[in-house]
Order: structure tokens, then sequence, then C-alpha cells
């Protein structure tokens, strides 16, 4: 019976390639033709109608095959040999024909131009009938980039009209000339063709850094170098340091002089071009001594308790800082920090925070900060001066306190006072100049005493004061001063200045003697006259004539001095002639001052207050008498003299002398009287 030998099968052709299908039939000797898609091609072996296809081999041995060249797409069918006659038909082969994908197209290549920094997407497409549908494949140096979109677009009668796939990418400066390949692939063409892609970036500035030298002392020069690569070219430089532009710096090169700043403030530089602008920074590593960024500040603490100081410091390398006393050598710690732990007042004081210099020998120093300690007051007795009794005396006491003492208060037998006045006492209270460090604010309080008297140099006075941690106080002892001593040298002052006195009043007398024409006749004079020759009266020619040897002329208001009969005051001789004593001129000129009063010079403050008041002299020792001076002498001739006064009257008292309202009195029993060679009578 008829049956097939061989079957057509399904088989895959390239577009314009030759396509043959086989079929054999034994023991078949009639019409044999095939179909495709049911539709019959003839029984002819060359099958008019269809140039393409024919039918080959030898019929009479059943070999029928069925032969397509070149294939196209169209011949894209399924294929079945009928033996017509025998009523045999084949099972179907499917005939597939591939179409190779054309050359994709990458748009805007063969060189694409791009931002860097700004995402961009590459497309790759291919157009044409290929089948099956080709895959698009992104490469770059041979390797496969993921991430790609593939997508289809199709015709209207279903098939594909092109493909296309679309890269994302964010290229950077080091893409710019790199070369992507975009590979159409299929099973027609399974080693795909490909099309290449130029990327050309533009891309901002790519900046870089340096100095030299990197590493340098505080006060050495240092040049910044700053390089950049960009596209398009670079427009313009810009260099700041720790933010703030560098005035006047243009280019990329920037010589400077380092300094501590540049450690913590670092120097960039911006770049800039037509796409956009970059910047680097650097710091130096400045090698600089120590410099003080924070002072320790003063504490003030109660007794007991903790005190800590600090202080910052700021060097490269790192300085090393130490805490000590000042006045003292001994380092107490070192580091930033300083703890005293219960501190008490023997700790209060200034205490030193030092840092070296640095390997330049530049920087360093020290800071200062005082340690207050509360505590109860330190009472301490100052010096006073010893006093006079019945004289004024001043007791006075120092005060050290922190917190500063509500009051000082003064007490003694007889009571107390804080300020103010009180009978014979009076206290006032003044800062004191200068504190000892540490312990507070520090106070004088003063006690006067006006009038001292005998129990105030046998009694203590009590200076205290108390503030909120306490009280303290101390005894102070008035001292007594000798007068004696002090009288003895004033009298001894008063004698030289009584004796300069009579000199200074005979110059003036002489002086007076020359000019006594011009003085007025009214007044009273009194005159001693002397005498030589042992007589005991003259006459007044006589008197007259002898000018040169008359006694001297005292101006005087006395009333017991007696007018003779030619008008001339007669002294009268107290030994009744017994003996010859004769008056001896004394030139006695005793000035008025300008608002009347006698005129003396101006008066010494020496001694304690209550003294007698003296006057200085010193001043007209080395006068020059105006004139010659006559009859020097003053007091009694101890010789006899036939002449004498012949009437004497000794005053009673002497009293104070005439001088400005406010000038005090005198007291003239203070001194010893000077004495004088008494005159022997002989009854």
């Amino acid at each position: 019976a008829p049956h097939f030998l061989q079957q057509p099968e399904d088989q895959v052709v390239l577009l314009g390639d030759e396509a043959r299908l086989t079929c054999a039939l034994g023991a078949y000797r009639g019409l044999v033709q095939w179909t495709k898609d049911g539709l019959a091609l003839g029984g002819e072996r060359d099958l008019p109608g269809w140039s393409r296809y024919w039918i080959s081999g030898n019929a009479a041995s059943g070999q029928h095959d069925l032969h397509i060249r070149p294939v196209e797409l169209e011949d894209q069918a399924s294929y079945e040999c009928q033996a017509t006659q025998a009523g045999l038909r084949s099972r179907p082969a499917q005939l597939h024909v591939l179409v190779p994908p054309e050359r994709p197209q990458v748009l805007g290549g063969p060189s694409v131009s791009l931002v860097a920094g700004v995402p961009a997407n590459l497309t790759c497409r291919s157009r044409g009938d290929a089948h099956p549908t080709p895959e698009l494949l992104w490469f770059r140096d041979g390797v496969r980039l993921d991430g790609a979109i593939f997508r289809q677009t199709p015709l209207k009668e279903g098939t594909i009209g092109s493909v296309e796939s679309i890269l994302s990418l964010t290229p950077s400066s080091h893409d710019d000339g790199a070369t992507l390949v975009c590979r159409a692939r299929s099973q027609a063409l399974p080693a795909g063709k490909d099309t290449a892609v130029t990327l050309s970036l533009q891309y901002p500035p790519v900046v870089t850094l340096s100095a030299e030298p990197q590493t340098v002392q505080e006060g050495e020069k240092v040049t910044f170098l700053c390089q950049a690569t960009a596209q398009p070219p670079v427009t313009g430089y810009r260099w700041a340091k720790g933010g703030s532009p560098v005035l006047g710096a243009r280019g990329p090169v920037l010589e400077v002089v380092a300094d501590a700043s540049f450690l913590t403030a670092p120097v960039s530089c911006e770049v800039s071009n037509a796409v956009g602008s970059a910047n680097r920074s650097t710091a130096l590593d400045v090698q600089f001594g120590p410099i003080l960024q924070a002072k320790p500040k003063p504490l003030s603490v109660d007794v007991g308790e903790d005190a800590s100081f600090s202080c910052v410091w700021r060097g490269n390398p790192l300085p090393r800082v130490t805490w000590t006393r000042r006045g003292d050598a001994q380092v107490l710690a070192s580091g930033p920090t300083l703890r005293l732990p219960a501190v008490g007042p023997e700790d209060a004081g200034d205490y030193v925070c030092r840092a070296e210099p640095g390997l330049s020998g530049r920087g360093g120093g020290a800071a200062e900060a005082r340690l207050t300690v509360n505590a109860p007051p330190v009472v301490t007795a100052l010096h006073s001066t010893p006093a006079f009794l019945r004289g004024p005396a001043r007791l006075q006491c120092l005060v050290f306190a922190s917190p500063a003492p509500e009051a000082v208060v003064w007490s003694w037998d007889e009571g107390f006072l804080t300020a103010g006045s009180r009978g014979r006492f009076l206290v006032e209270t003044f800062p004191a100049p200068e504190g000892l460090g540490g312990q507070g604010p520090g106070l004088i309080s003063v006690l006067h005493i006006s009038g001292t008297q005998e129990s105030d140099f046998h009694r203590g006075f009590n200076c205290s004061a108390r503030n909120r941690l306490g009280e303290g106080g101390t005894q102070v002892s008035l001292g007594r001063r000798d007068l004696l001593p002090t009288v003895r040298i004033v009298a001894g002052v008063a004698a030289v200045a009584m004796t300069l006195l009579m000199v200074i009043t005979g110059v003036a007398l002489c002086c007076w003697r020359h000019g006594r024409a011009s003085f007025s006749k009214q007044k009273n004079l009194v005159r001693i006259p002397g005498s030589s020759d042992g007589s005991s009266s003259r006459g007044p020619e006589e008197e007259a004539g002898s000018s040169k040897d008359q006694g001297p002329i005292v101006h005087t208001d006395h009333s017991d001095l007696v007018l003779d009969e030619e008008g001339a005051l007669e002294t009268k001789d107290p030994t009744n002639g017994y003996y010859k004593v004769r008056g001896v001129s004394v030139s006695l000129s005793l000035g008025e001052a300008p608002g009347g009063g006698l005129f003396l010079p101006p008066s010494s403050p020496l001694g304690p207050p209550g003294t007698p008041t003296f006057y200085d002299f010193n001043p007209h020792l080395g006068m020059v008498p105006p004139c010659r001076l006559y009859r020097a002498r003053a007091g009694y001739l101890t010789t006899p003299h036939p002449r004498a006064f012949t009437s004497y009257i000794k005053p009673t008292s002497f009293g104070p002398p005439d001088l400005a309202p406010s000038t005090p009195p005198f007291p003239y029993a203070a001194f010893a009287t000077p004495s004088h060679p008494r005159l022997q009578t002989h009854v």
C-alpha cells in the first residue's frame, strides 16, 4: 500500500536563502502535490506560477522535494505533501523565515554632547521587518550596561515597525570621550549589528588644590596652586580664606604669609566656566606658639568648698599648660584645669595659668585669676603714734573680710562706737589702699580721741568686725608721749630766737637813728643819757651837743618816767648814786605789722599740739646791717657810774605779744625766766 517514506519537517531559513522540504512515497505511482497553508501549488514539477518554487527528485522512486529559492518573508507558511490518488497527506511542516535586523541607530550620534552631572537619555532604535524582533543591547568597553529600557513600536497589521532601547545615565567629567555601543541582535543574526556613539562631555571645572610647603612655621611664606580641567575652558578663579574672599587674588597661584589662623581657616579656590563652578579647600599645618583663648575667671568660695579654675591655650603643637601660685614656683597642676579641694584661708591668692613658648619661640605667656576665700574677718592693729596727755590721739585697725563686714566696731570700758562721734570719741572708716591677695576688700577704721585722759593710756581699745561667716577682732593700745624733752627743745629754740630778734632790732634802730628827723616830734621819747666823765648832770646845750653819746631812744607809753624841766625824761639811779650806773644804749625797733600790732616772723609749727609757739629767725641770720651799730650791748654795767638811773619800776607781769587774732596764746610760764646779775647795794 502506498505510504510515506519521508515527511516534511519544520524548518528555519534566513531570508534570501534556499528552503528544501522533503517528501518520499513508497508503492505509489500517482499524482503528488504540495500545499501552502492549504493552497495547492500544482502537480507539475516546475510549478508554473511559482517562479521561486519547484519539485525535485526521481518521481519513479517516489522522491518529491519542494524547493524555495530565494526565500522571502512571504514564504513563511505551513506546507504539506499530498498523494491525491491514494488519499495520503503528510504532516504539516512549518517554514520559518528569519529576517536579520538592520544596523541600529543612536539618536544624536555619532557624537553626543552631554553635560556632566546632568541626567541624560541615549536612544538606540532598530527599523525594518526583522524577524524575529531584535534585541537591543548597550556596551561600554566590551562590558554590557544594565538598566536600559526596551520599547517596541507596532504597525497596523500587527507587525513590528521598530524597536528602541533607552539608556539613562548621569555622566561625569570622566565620561568625556567615552564610546558606547548599541547592538541589535536576534536569532536571525546572533552576532548582531553594532552602532557606536562617542560622548562629548561639557563639565564644570575639576579642581585640585595644593600648598607648598604643607607644614610651615608661623611667619613663613606659602604658595597655593589651583589646577583645573574643564569643558568648556576655565573663565575665572576666586580665592577665599575661612569663607571670606581674599581681595586682590586672581589666577591659579596665591602666595601668603602663614599665621595661626590658617590652621582653622582653610584656603579655598573656586574655578568657573560656562557650565558651572567647583572649588577645593585645604588647611595648612601651621606650627605656632601658644595663644590664650579663654582666661581663668576669679572665684569666690566659702571656707571648706572646692575651687576650680580653667583656662584655654591654643597652639600647634598642643602647648603644655601649668598652674602655679603667684610668687611660688611649685607646679600645682598640668592641663587646662586646676582643682583645689576644701579650700581654707591660706589658699586665698592669685593663681597663674602659664604656657611655654612654641618651637619658634613665639607665643606663650601667663594669665592670672584670684581666689577669694570667704571667711570671718581678719583684724590687724596698725601702728598708732603715742599721744600727749590732754592732747589728741588716733588709733587704727586694718580689716580684711570676704564677704565685706557688716560694720567695724570700736569698744572700750565705757561703751562702743561704729561710726560718727560720741563724747570725746569719733570713728571714721576708709577703704584700704591695697588689699592682701584673696582676703577680700580692706578697710581702715580710725578711732579719734580728743583730750586724752590718764585712763586712756591704761586700758585697751577693741577693734572688731563681723560678717555672715563669723567675727574677728584685735586690741589696740594707746602709747603715751613725754612732754619734757619737747619743752626743753622749744625753750632752747625760743632763746635763740630772742637773741636774733634783739640783733635785728638793733640794726633797725640804727637805721632809724639816721633818719629820726623824719619822725614826728609829738611822740613820747625816752632818752637814757650816758656819761663817761663821772659828772652827775649836764645842761641842755651839752645834752644837745653830744648827740653821739646819747642813749637809745625808745617808743614807749610808760607813765612812770618823769619829764625834767627841759622837756627831757630823767631816769633815776636805783642805787641812789652809790654805784656809778649808767644806762647802756639798747636800740629796739619794734615795727608795726601792716594791720597793726607787733611784727614778728612767721611762727614755726614745731612740737606737739598744745606746746608754746616760737618763731623762726633763721632767714635773718645772714642779714647785713644797713648801718654801723653803736652801743650794741644791752643790760646794766656792773661798774659804778656817777650817773645812774634815779628811778626804776619793775613790771609786775609780762603779757602776751600782740599777735594776729587767730594765733594761740603763748604759755610763757613754760619757760625759765632768764636771770641777770643783780645789782648789789650797801646801806
